[in-house]
């Protein structure tokens, strides 16, 4: 976008589509391929608020089982 046009908007984009009029679209094609690698898991507001975002979660997470690791085995 160059200087002059840098207040423009120009998309093609509608505020709302039919979608029941386009022809080829398959509702949830990748549905299943999605869920395979992904677990989406809710946490509690209080801990929500202990970890920003999901890299820290999953930081927390790999250390804690580190953890039990070791535990177990010594026990």
């Amino acid at each position: 976008m160059n200087m002059e046009n840098s207040n423009e908007v120009n998309d093609d984009l509608q505020d709302e589509y039919d979608f029941s009029n386009m022809a080829g679209g398959v509702r949830g094609k990748y549905a299943k391929d999605y869920q395979k690698g992904v677990k989406l898991i809710q946490l509690e507001p209080d801990v929500a608020k202990m970890f920003p975002d999901t890299k820290s979660v999953n930081e927390a997470l790999r250390a804690l089982s580190k953890i039990i690791q070791q535990h177990n085995k010594t026990a």
